[in-house]
């Protein structure tokens, strides 16, 4: 191997910060998640019924827009189940429990903060508006788990078992009736405005604390030698699926919206994979966690320029995806404004996208398409410079980046 080949990050064995190989599974992982997130927000600002109905209704939907929304469900489950599998790996590369606590602690906070505040202006482009979704809750996860770390390792299995499972029974609670802590409850459990001032909750905390857990519990899988731990990925994920398939055939528990028959196969098939995602549904965990896996195990044969560009998203997947939200509304903005909509079409773009829509803008799937593979061009070269940048240093900032 040549010199230049030796100082590529992307064709070395890359190393954690604790100087432990990393797992390029899991960031090939991260990197296909990513990019399925930028097609999912793309749609959100260039296409033309965006936010006009639900891509996955199956009664006004059609198969590419429904698949193209569908995909990306797999997005936050993967983020926020890697993430407990992460903390899991820096406890077993040498990390104590001490310094985890003041590590979960701090980058949860900080994850928060970006969430309110560089986050929420990236999808906004106007402040105040607080939308709290994924990295929120995850954010929020990382501060609780930094707790159940110091219970046995079955204690986060158990707990991530009962809330996924379980917290649709709380459905019914109305914050409203619990007086002083409806805003808690709301945060906790609930899709809707925030406590104060505008945004939107659509990430509520516990069912995704739920997740987190699950991925810590199973983080031993990953530390397996290679045959054994794909054996144990492969079972666990085709037992979730089996799961979910059973479940969902009896169409009583598992997800507050029931599927049904419809005059054609194709609608009564999208209706029995329209799963519920705010809150995340039991059936919604199993099948998309039961999807990430299988892709996980596949994505291990990948080589080559596509292998390469994903490594360089998931090895860096805080950096990419706070990028990714200002390229993507930013190329909106200006794409409206060279079709004669004014800059104010942008601002406050969440608290009300209909109107931007509704006065004409927006294009057709196949632009979508075209729009999300520029952008993940344009991406590519930052990401595979930070993943270099992460690679070679080792100041402590840079692990909350």
């Amino acid at each position: 191997m040549d010199a230049k080949a030796q100082d590529d990050p992307l064709t070395t064995v890359a190393l954690n910060r604790a100087g432990v190989p990393r797992l390029d599974m899991v960031d090939l992982l991260r990197g296909l998640v990513i990019a399925l997130m930028v097609l999912d927000h793309t749609r959100d600002y260039f296409h033309i019924s965006a936010y006009t109905f639900d891509p996955t209704d199956p009664a006004r939907t059609h198969v590419l827009l429904y698949l193209t929304r569908w995909v990306t469900h797999l997005c936050a489950p993967t983020f926020v189940f890697l993430a407990g599998v992460s903390v899991f790996l820096q406890g077993a590369n040498g990390k104590d429990k001490s310094q985890l606590t003041r590590f979960l602690l701090s980058r949860g906070a900080w994850l928060i903060v970006l969430e309110l505040t560089i986050i929420s202006f990236a999808f906004n482009f106007a402040l105040p508006f607080l939308f709290l979704q994924v990295i929120w809750a995850i954010g929020v996860s990382m501060i609780l788990l930094a707790g159940l770390i110091w219970l046995p390792r079955a204690a986060a299995a158990i707990i991530g078992v009962l809330i996924v499972a379980g917290h649709q029974l709380l459905a019914p609670i109305n914050p409203a009736d619990l007086g002083a802590l409806a805003p808690l409850w709301t945060l906790a459990f609930k899709m809707g405005p925030p406590p104060i001032g505008p945004g939107f909750i659509a990430y509520p905390v516990i069912p995704w604390f739920g997740v987190m857990c699950l991925g810590y519990a199973l983080g031993p899988v990953f530390v397996q030698e290679p045959v054994r731990r794909n054996r144990m990925l492969f079972q666990i994920a085709i037992t979730a699926l089996a799961l979910f398939c059973m479940l969902r055939a009896l169409n009583a528990y598992g997800d507050p919206a029931h599927w049904r028959t419809y005059p054609t196969a194709t609608a009564t098939v999208m209706s029995f994979f329209n799963v519920s995602k705010y809150p995340p549904s039991l059936l919604y965990v199993l099948i998309t966690l039961g999807v990430s896996m299988l892709c996980m195990l596949a994505l291990q044969r990948l080589r080559g320029l596509l292998a390469q560009v994903l490594l360089a998203y998931g090895r860096t997947p805080l950096f990419t995806y706070v990028l990714h939200i200002y390229v993507v509304h930013g190329a909106s903005l200006v794409v409206a404004m060279l079709a004669g909509y004014p800059a104010s079409s942008h601002a406050n773009f969440l608290a009300d996208p209909f109107r931007l829509y509704q006065a004409g803008f927006g294009f057709n799937l196949l632009v979508v398409y075209v729009v999300w593979l520029a952008i993940l061009v344009a991406l590519y070269p930052a990401s595979r410079w930070f993943a270099e940048v992460k690679r070679r240093r080792r100041e402590w900032w840079l692990s909350y980046l």
